[in-house]
């Protein structure tokens, strides 16, 4: 029997990485750099170390949404692994989460909109067949008492990935999303000490919980997330759009 063996190599693609400069996002620029791809990278920070081009914008700003748009239309990009997102708690019996709501939709559903279309229209336009890769969450397929705006937030982008594939499907444009579950980046020592304080547990125990509840045992590693973006970057997977992959250790049955 012959076969057909799709590569991983992504040689002469031009990728954008939002939300870059940590975590899940500085694993997908390593990813996407050791095999081969021009990596353009973006986050809020001033700070940026890794195998790419970086640019500063912050997302919430209209002036450097609208910059970054801009950059995009001139990098061109194949690929894009938007990740870029903002996570809070609270209460939903608090007035006062009506501005972190405003935030965190700003970042995580409204920018997060406004790149994915830069991109497919620059996509569209160059006649390329693009791969946009969005970053959900388990938090997306599922509500959480204390985490009620990133949960809809998420389930946006779950959403939005479904329309969007669709819309593109005739051009050739896949749209797919990634559902990390817990994942041991640095966000989580933020996100420990969140639930330390509304859940009333010592520094630490919600993250050794939340470990030992995955059926696989464990938290899972960013170059977990950033290996099935190479997947979904690649002619591995050229006939899969509109879906959501769980990266989770089983956390979420689909």
């Amino acid at each position: 029997m012959t076969f057909n063996a799709a590569p991983t190599d992504l040689t002469g693609k031009v990728c954008l990485v939002t939300g870059a400069s940590g975590g899940i996002g500085a694993s997908a620029v390593a990813h996407f750099s050791a095999l081969g791809a021009t990596v353009y990278a973006t986050d809020i920070t001033d700070a940026f170390d890794g195998a790419a081009t970086y640019k500063r914008f912050d997302l919430l700003s209209d002036d450097d949404l609208s910059g970054c748009c801009d950059w995009i239309a001139e990098i061109k990009p194949d690929v894009l692994f938007n990740n870029a997102a903002l996570f809070a708690m609270g209460s939903v019996l608090d007035a006062g989460d009506l501005v972190q709501q405003d935030k965190l939709f700003g970042v995580n559903v409204r920018a997060f909109y406004a790149i994915m279309q830069a991109c497919a229209k620059s996509m569209v336009e160059q006649k390329q067949l693009g791969s946009i890769i969005n970053l959900a969450s388990q938090a997306g397929h599922r509500g959480e008492a204390l985490v009620a705006h990133y949960c809809a937030t998420k389930a946006a982008v779950i959403s939005y990935t479904q329309s969007t594939a669709l819309a593109l499907a005739p051009h050739k444009i896949r749209v797919n999303a990634i559902s990390p579950g817990v994942i041991d980046t640095p966000m989580w020592a933020t996100v420990d000490a969140l639930f330390a304080k509304f859940e009333n547990k010592e520094i630490g125990q919600k993250k050794c919980e939340v470990g030992e509840a995955v059926p696989l045992g464990y938290m899972g590693s960013p170059d977990d997330v950033a290996r099935a973006a190479v997947f979904l970057a690649s002619e591995q997977s050229s006939y899969l759009t509109a879906q959501t992959i769980g990266v989770d250790g089983g956390n979420v049955l689909r």
